[in-house]
């Protein structure tokens, strides 16, 4: 953790939504004037797209059903710690960027699924965003954990997770349900030891819970919406969380033990908003003070 150079995290599983939680944190830094550093969790994997699709019918073929995107062979757990660890002591550190599709590759001149060239991070940031997979992994060789100053957990409950990885990956990457129901079976040991454990070492977990029938998420025809959903939130240390004031600004609230509040889904964004700006408020004024321009 740095006074002068802070770190946010975001991490959550492939589907999970943290997409969208960037959004919201981005609108944030845009109406506070903060300038970011970005980095996609995506960009330290370890293998391009079409490394990873021939290693894992290599790893098939050896009789390896469970390998995954979301284990430590497949993932460069020391380089993204390290960047942590340099950014939170000079404000720099190496990324990359991984191109998803045509679009992102084009002004690279490369094919999607790969990946750009180590890069320095641009000067003069007054932060680091991180989103991904990963913002939390403890093994034994690295802990990630212990460098974001914020690390903000994205948890939906596990039926509408999977709900809206087939419905993302059906609708938007042209993958059969098959398919997306295998990798999903095929990350679930991965899942256990190196996404939920995560949980445990985030400050804050928002958690999407549908109101709707999600028995079977494999025959879902759609994602429930955000006002068909609750959103728990749960505070890991909620000394100075103004609850009260949450419950009066956010309509239908309500705390369901004393370090969660629960909103309705569609209020979530909001939610974001009230409980993060005085979060950056405070993060930047440390930093200005650390810095000796206040």
């Amino acid at each position: 953790m740095s006074e002068r150079h802070p770190i946010i995290a975001i991490t959550g599983s492939s589907g999970a939504g943290t997409s969208s939680v960037t959004r919201t944190f981005e609108n944030i830094f845009r109406r506070e004037n903060v300038r970011a550093a970005i980095i996609e969790g995506d960009s330290f994997h370890r293998h391009d797209r079409k490394a990873m699709r021939a290693r894992q019918a290599e790893a098939e073929a050896a009789g390896n059903k469970n390998f995954s995107h979301f284990g430590p062979e497949n993932n460069l757990f020391p380089e993204l710690e390290q960047l942590f660890r340099s950014y939170g002591e000079t404000g720099n550190g190496m990324r990359r960027k991984y191109l998803h599709d045509p679009g992102e590759a084009a002004p690279y001149k490369q094919e999607p699924g790969t990946f750009t060239a180590w890069e320095r991070l641009p000067d003069h940031t007054d932060l680091l965003f991180y989103e991904g997979l990963h913002g939390a992994v403890v093994t034994p060789e690295v802990n990630i954990a212990q460098h974001p100053d914020l690390l903000i957990g994205v948890v939906p409950v596990i039926n509408l997770e999977w709900i809206q990885k087939l419905y993302r990956d059906k609708n938007v990457r042209g993958y059969s349900a098959e398919a997306v129901t295998d990798t999903i079976l095929r990350r679930m040991p991965d899942y256990v030891n190196y996404i939920c454990p995560q949980f445990a070492h985030t400050h804050v977990n928002f958690q999407r819970v549908p109101v709707v029938d999600t028995s079977n998420p494999f025959i879902a025809r759609d994602i429930p919406s955000p006002d068909e959903s609750i959103c728990v939130i749960r505070f890991a240390n909620p000394k100075g969380i103004d609850f009260q004031y949450l419950m009066n600004m956010i309509k239908d609230s309500f705390m369901s033990r004393a370090n969660t509040i629960v909103v309705p889904g569609g209020k979530m964004e909001l939610a974001m908003q009230l409980i993060f700006t005085p979060f950056i408020w405070r993060m930047m004024d440390r930093r200005k003070r650390a810095l000796g321009v206040l």
